[in-house]
């Protein structure tokens, strides 16, 4: 297919505008451009026929199985579409007076509750677009906080091997230098390695819980009283709170400010590119450094994206919370666990689990002995996949021995994460719960009225 500047035709116009009915105002000359913009010239049927070309390439729940990542909820249900397809929502102006948007500020404040209440924070923007903004949104408030106190010193960001892959990359984006600390043999954060990293120059640490390898930390309120203790924050990935939503909160956990992907567990069809929301929370000292739009009214304006982000998100993320209630949030996470536990002991025999223990959201197989008896290695295993399930696997390792990631090696292995998939009727599930730390086995306080 080719691209739609391909296809333009110098002279071809798609131009159906109504007779101005306003007075014409001109731009101020230093405001104007110099050149003509680079823009695609098609006809109005040229212009159709592209973008359904286009509608006939895209894949979706609607024309299929669409597994798309273990972190990320799969169910999308309709009605969420239809609320935000509602006019009131979806013709709104970002510029419109206070007056014309109470119902809208009103979705924004209620979403705010229900997930302050899921993750234990106190205040939550919706600007970031997804979750890597949201990352860097979370990490500067880290910035913020620190520099308001004038403590300069503080240059290191810590991120444990088992966090989420573009916690890297955020702390450097933001201006600090990343220290990679090592797993235990347990995959989780190796507790000495971490205590010898820590200093005066610590700003914070960046974590995922569970982790990218499916395991939830049990150490998690000793690791957070460590970097509290040296001075530094604790920020909290959200790209795996599917696992937990509901059962324990990241507040609880000692977790300073965390990002939503809203795009992906709440209820936004992710992937393809679509749109998304970064939500961030923070707990109530972090408040007064959140980003946050003023209306036309109101003085003031802290933004990293403009006006208050992608609005429709938030509402499909509130009627998701909506429809769920209180009892279907934890619910939903419950289901995710037994899921991917049924499937991991169903694989079990055929691949080996890397972390022969109950996994939370997703898990790693180890495909070195199958290799060795077969000759087929886990990237063979992967690509035999594609056609169902989009697998991960780590860069190939010079050797074409494929085997379980292993952080004190630190060696590039090729990994399969099992995702879940099965909807087996099961009567029972599992989950870690970190020492000392009691999970909230019901429901949020504030999820949403019930079913």
């Amino acid at each position: 297919m080719k691209l739609i500047f391909e296809k333009s035709v110098p002279g071809r116009r798609c131009a159906i505008l109504p007779a101005c009915d306003v007075p014409k105002v001109e731009l101020p000359a230093e405001l104007k451009r110099e050149a003509a913009p680079m823009l695609p010239e098609m006809s109005e049927v040229d212009v159709s026929r592209h973008y359904t070309e286009l509608n006939q390439h895209v894949h979706g729940v609607n024309c299929g199985f669409y597994p798309l990542g273990s972190c990320t909820m799969k169910y999308n249900p309709r009605i969420d579409e239809e609320m935000a397809s509602l006019p009131g929502f979806a013709a709104v102006h970002p510029l419109a007076p206070k007056a014309a948007v109470e119902g809208c500020a009103e979705v924004i404040e209620t979403a705010k509750k229900y997930l302050c209440e899921i993750t234990g924070m106190a205040d939550m923007t919706f600007q970031p677009a997804a979750g890597a903004h949201g990352e860097f949104t979370g990490v500067l408030l880290i910035k913020q906080y620190h520099d308001s106190r004038n403590d300069k010193a503080r240059t290191k960001i810590i991120v444990p091997d088992s966090a989420h892959g573009t916690n890297p990359a955020t702390a450097a984006m933001c201006g600090y230098q990343v220290v990679n600390i090592p797993s235990a043999p347990d995959g989780c954060v190796d507790l000495d390695a971490l205590k010898a990293v820590l200093g005066p120059d610590t700003a914070g640490l960046m974590l995922t819980n569970p982790n990218t390898v499916g395991i939830f930390d049990e150490n998690i309120l000793e690791i957070t009283r460590l970097v509290h203790e040296a001075g530094g924050l604790c920020y909290y990935d959200g790209a795996n709170l599917n696992a937990v939503m509901g059962v324990v909160r990241p507040g609880d956990m000692g977790f300073d400010c965390v990002h939503l992907n809203l795009h992906k567990t709440f209820a936004t069809p992710h992937g393809g590119g679509g749109p998304g929301a970064g939500a961030v929370g923070c707990k109530s000292f972090l408040a007064p450094f959140l980003p946050h739009s003023a209306l036309m009214e109101e003085p003031g304006h802290i933004q990293v994206r403009g006006f208050r982000g992608n609005f429709l998100v938030v509402v499909r993320a509130l009627a998701y919370l909506l429809t769920l209630g209180r009892e279907g949030v934890p619910e939903a996470a419950q289901n995710a666990v037994l899921n991917a536990n049924y499937l991991m002991q169903r694989i079990k025999g055929t691949f080996t689990p890397a972390f022969d223990r109950i996994c939370m959201h997703e898990f790693v197989l180890d495909l070195s002995e199958f290799k060795k008896a077969t000759g087929v290695s886990a990237l063979d295993v992967a690509k035999s996949l594609i056609a169902c399930i989009p697998p991960r696997c780590t860069s190939p390792s010079s050797s074409t021995r494929p085997s379980c990631w292993s952080p004190r090696r630190r060696r590039a292995r090729r990994r399969w994460i099992g995702r879940r998939r099965c909807s087996a009727p099961c009567t029972s599930w599992a989950i870690r719960t970190p020492r000392s730390c009691t999970p909230r086995p019901t429901t949020p306080r504030s999820a949403g009225p019930t079913r």
